[in-house]
């Protein structure tokens, strides 16, 4: 099972449409903010972004969408970011070449003013958002995002709409043996084994249970019972006293309404309840929900 991504572009790109709007009094560059109306802007005007990963359109698929909006018209508009030379595409070159293949000479486009920083963290987000990437390049993009433009793993959290612990997980996967990673590429092995491979740090064992993984096509649950054995986790434990269910239903309440993980250990007698924050601002919001009158 692939890594899912919970938010959309649209969600996405008003994220940044804030930032600049609090930024209003130091404009990211010489252009009025937009806020996003549909404008018509002339075509020969639009430019590919040259650092977009998509290179290849095929052409069957493309002359197909160049039928159909000639019969309906383009349904979603392109967005683009004003730069000196004319309209850079931020989302939409699909559109835009089918559009070209029309012969059309204007095009439906919603104009934003984003800094090259954003423009560059928008594309790697949006290609991490195509459903045929593979977990690697999942966890490659996301990667990139924290190495090049600085975000710790709760901002890109932020940005893809998932929890920070799915993002670490993620990331995680590139810490296996290239061979094991060659085999996650070529679909021999998921997200779900390749998570818990992970453990395995000794390079024989861990190349060996990746075959054994593409070979005899073993399940998540079928892997952690090996890796438990390799381990030496086979033995069976206690298993603690969990919290009575109306203890649980606090908890999931607590969670609801302070928007964030909340941790019981301990029973209905005695124990810790922990509320997790990821910065200044998520603090000072659980305040406000505990202290608020």
């Amino acid at each position: 099972m692939k890594p899912g991504l919970g938010r959309g572009l649209d969600s996405l790109l008003k994220v940044y449409d804030e930032e600049n709007e609090k930024k209003i009094e130091e404009p990211i560059n010489q252009y009025t903010i937009r806020h996003g109306d549909v404008e018509k802007i002339d075509i020969d005007k639009v430019y590919a972004n040259p650092n977009q990963p998509r290179k290849q359109f095929d052409k069957e698929s493309l002359s197909e969408l160049a039928e159909s909006i000639k019969v309906h018209g383009l349904i979603q508009p392109i967005i683009v970011n004003e730069m000196p030379d004319g309209y850079m595409i931020i989302a939409g070159e699909r559109r835009f070449r089918a559009c070209k293949l029309c012969g059309l000479k204007e095009i439906d486009a919603i104009v934003k003013n984003y800094s090259n920083k954003q423009i560059a963290e928008i594309s790697i987000i949006e290609n991490l958002q195509r459903e045929d990437l593979n977990p690697v390049e999942v966890a490659k993009g996301i990667k990139k995002l924290m190495d090049e433009y600085g975000l710790t793993q709760e901002k890109v959290a932020e940005r893809l709409g998932k929890s920070r612990s799915a993002i670490a997980n993620s990331i995680r996967i590139l810490s296996l043996y290239p061979e094991v990673i060659e085999l996650i590429e070529k679909g021999k092995i998921s997200f779900g084994h390749a998570k818990i491979l992970v453990a395995v740090t000794d390079y024989p064992v861990q190349l060996m249970l990746a075959k054994k993984i593409a070979k005899d096509k073993l399940t998540v649950r079928d892997l952690e019972k090996e890796v438990d054995s390799i381990l030496g986790k086979g033995k069976k434990k206690k298993t603690p006293k969990l919290p009575s269910e109306e203890l649980q239903d606090f908890i999931s309440e607590l969670q609801r309404k302070l928007g964030t993980k909340v941790t019981v250990i301990g029973n209905d007698k005695k124990g810790r309840i922990y509320i997790d924050y990821y910065s200044q601002d998520d603090l000072d919001r659980i305040y406000d929900a505990v202290l608020r009158r």
